[in-house]
């Protein structure tokens, strides 16, 4: 009996110095983050940041369908840039780049079309990021996010898209928009309260701010529209809204409205503004010429933020919902989440308006998308999106 109760005690020593030099020495190193904080991104370039619930990593591109990818299973920015990338010789083919950036780090990302490849191009870390508005070279987005308590400041950052050189605009602007113009960059800013509003332009580096114009309403947002601005009121389901061009000496001319839940998106020269209301809790989509102030409306139905314009003004891209909810409150609880939309990817012909269906979806993708944010690069070759159901990344080659 003593004979086996040694024999047992020489195993358990045995094995107990087995499991020590196992723990010290072979088992897999654990990193750790403080609870409430996010973890630094490192340099370099990667496909991701984490796994969704399939393990897949994140940021790994899928191709779906022969045409559409999904860039990125997010959430990423709002606000993303189609870029025509020169080719390296007259030998190499012209590559489209989507830059973007990563919602819960700020980490920018910059997506291969043609090679179907992802690269981290900036590892500076802001989270939370709401919005981004891109120059049109892919140099900087300007970004805005919340700080300070009760997150009641609102912080507008030039990010680099190499992570450098940032710098700050001033604190609480309500919006901010990067002209188009590649020729003539500048910000248009717009700093609201309870006085009015006020848009300044600024040069692309923050100086020399110039006013353009002084407005009594605290409530609107801007765009650039041509040489113009445009200025509507943000748009909701139980007041009517009106959408105004602002010439450079800071005149209004109402080009929409009043309409309930009205929301407007200029085209390129300003020669076109395309604008959304509600009617009897019905959708309605129109064109307005601006030199004519006709308006004209579209054989569909749907909100101006889920529409792009082609570079040129003869067409626009929309995601238009197939079976939108009646009943709802149009814009406002498709905003606040309470309704979302399958939508069918559309084609409009400005001239003699014809509308053309170029996807659906829910075929395609096999789940519904709700497209907003959406970009298109100057040759009309892809189209970008985000699904506002789950903040993923979309491209689709047209």
């Amino acid at each position: 009996m003593r004979r086996t109760l040694i024999i047992v005690g020489a195993i358990v020593v045995i094995l107990g110095i087995g499991f020590a030099i196992y723990f010290f020495f072979f088992r897999p190193s654990v990193t750790t983050t403080p609870g409430g904080t996010l973890p630094v991104a490192g340099p370099g370039s990667g496909t991701g940041t984490g796994t969704g619930s399939d393990g897949t990593p994140s940021n790994t591109p899928i191709t779906v369908a022969p045409r559409l990818v999904q860039i990125s299973k997010g959430p990423v920015v709002p606000g993303e840039i189609v870029l025509n990338v020169k080719a390296v010789d007259a030998s190499s083919t012209p590559e489209t780049s989507v830059q973007y950036i990563e919602r819960q780090s700020g980490n920018i990302f910059s997506y291969s079309v043609r090679a179907k490849t992802l690269t981290r191009i900036s590892n500076k870390t802001i989270p939370g990021i709401q919005s981004a508005s891109w120059l049109p070279t892919g140099a900087i987005a300007y970004v805005q996010y919340l700080s300070g308590d009760n997150s009641s400041t609102i912080n507008t950052y030039a990010l680099s898209a190499t992570g450098t050189d940032g710098f700050f605009l001033p604190q609480d602007l309500s919006a901010v928009a990067a002209s188009p113009s590649s020729a003539s960059p500048s910000i248009l800013t717009l700093a609201s309260g309870v006085n009015g509003s006020v848009a300044s332009l600024l040069n692309t580096n923050g100086t020399q701010a110039v006013p353009v114009f002084t407005s009594p309403l605290s409530m609107l947002r801007v765009a650039y529209a041509g040489k113009q601005f445009l200025a509507y009121t943000k748009p909701s389901g139980g007041l009517r809204g009106n959408a105004y061009l602002v010439d450079t000496f800071g005149n209004f001319s109402r080009v929409a409205g009043p309409e309930y839940g009205l929301s407007a998106l200029p085209s390129p020269s300003g020669g076109w503004v395309l604008a959304s209301f509600v009617q009897n809790n019905v959708m309605k989509t129109v064109l307005v010429n601006t030199a004519t102030n006709e308006t004209l409306p579209l054989p569909l139905s749907t909100l101006a933020e889920k529409c792009v314009w082609a570079a040129d003004d003869s067409v626009i891209y929309c995601g238009v919902p197939v079976d939108p909810s009646l009943g709802a409150t149009y814009p406002d609880d498709w905003y606040q989440g309470a309704v979302r939309f399958s939508d069918r990817l559309w084609k409009i012909q400005v001239i003699g308006r014809y509308a053309q269906l170029v996807l659906d979806f829910s075929q395609e993708a096999k789940s519904p998308l709700d497209a907003v944010a959406l970009a298109i690069d100057p040759n009309t070759t892809t189209l970008v999106f985000v699904n506002k159901n789950d903040g993923s990344l979309w491209s689709y080659s047209l």
